[in-house]
């Protein structure tokens, strides 16, 4: 059977593009107070703002605009003041493409809401705000508070397109935490994979130098690398730094499993213990043999370091396991 292609979405900044032109048609051909409402389409990407309703108001008085308590500035277009509405973020920390002190709203949607206005030109001061319904509470599941998005999600989109089930937005979630970081001066990122590294990592670094990478390794590390990042901490389980020591660049099981042939020979080799690798099939089992397990980890650590060092040589790399 033929598998259906999985459906591509519009993003955030698309959606609130559209209502944004219907509420100032409607404005313009009324001179009152409009709203428009659209909600975001679905589509086949994990995309947590699925569904979400985007609320555009337009008015002469600024006072009619319910905004997100947090101070800000708004973006001016022409004669239009675009302010965050309730449940779209306000971006309070350096390091994003909206500045601090705005509306989280990238520039893309912003020069499509101009574009609108310059189509349909009016010559008094108005304000519009774009609100997203129940958005404080969809942001908690974002790292937008962890990079200084407060009070709501972001308003995104560079192309338009949300697309199904790739590494591209993820990817660009990693790049976007790591450009904060290296805005806000902080000394090293730390890269945690999985829950338990992540609360490791939380014991001992400044939680806002943690970024989540999934399995997405070798991609990580190169963004870091292309951003000029100096210092990574990368944080993870025994059975990933095995794959990651093994030269997996993807630590996600389609991209390969870990070799226990090999793992057996050089924990014969570099500990001189012998296994049975018949019994487990996975690393915890193998560690449960073990009579010097302290020199197992210390030797993974060393190894999966020694491999990410030869992919990116300009960035000083510790790998941290959690025990």
């Amino acid at each position: 059977m033929t598998k259906s292609p999985l459906k591509k979405g519009y993003t955030t900044g698309v959606h609130a593009s559209f209502a944004f032109k219907s509420a100032w048609s409607i404005f313009l051909a009324t001179q009152k107070k409009s709203i428009s409402i659209t909600n975001k389409m679905d589509n086949d990407d994990l995309d947590v703002t699925k569904g979400c309703e985007i609320v555009v108001t337009i008015t002469q008085n600024l006072e009619e605009l319910e905004l997100n308590p947090i101070e800000h500035k708004p973006y001016i277009l022409g004669n239009l003041r675009v302010y965050a509405g309730v449940g779209v973020g306000v971006v309070t920390k350096d390091g994003l493409k909206p500045p601090k002190g705005y509306p989280a709203i990238n520039p893309t949607p912003l020069s499509s809401i101009g574009a609108i206005v310059g189509n349909f030109y009016f010559e008094k001061i108005v304000y519009a705000s774009i609100s997203v319904t129940n958005g404080e509470e969809i942001a908690k599941q974002t790292a937008n508070s962890k990079v200084g998005v407060l009070g709501g999600i972001s308003i995104l989109g560079t192309t338009g397109w949300v697309k199904p089930i790739s590494a591209e937005a993820y990817l660009d979630s990693i790049k976007t935490e790591i450009g904060f970081i290296k805005a806000n001066r902080y000394a090293k990122v730390v890269f945690t994979l999985g829950s338990s590294s992540l609360a490791y990592a939380k014991r001992l670094y400044n939680k806002e130098s943690i970024v989540e990478i999934g399995n997405f390794v070798y991609d990580s590390f190169d963004i870091a690398d292309r951003l000029e990042i100096k210092e990574v901490v990368f944080v993870c389980g025994i059975g990933k730094a095995v794959k990651v020591a093994q030269g997996h660049k993807n630590t996600h099981n389609r991209f390969g499993s870990i070799d226990f042939k090999e793992l057996k020979e050089t924990i014969k080799e570099e500990l001189k213990e012998n296994i049975d690798i018949e019994s487990t099939k996975t690393v915890k089992g193998i560690v449960s043999q073990l009579k010097d397990r302290d020199g197992f980890y210390n030797l993974i650590e060393q190894k999966a370091q020694r491999e990410l060092k030869k992919w990116f040589k300009n960035i000083d790399i510790k790998v941290r396991i959690v025990r």
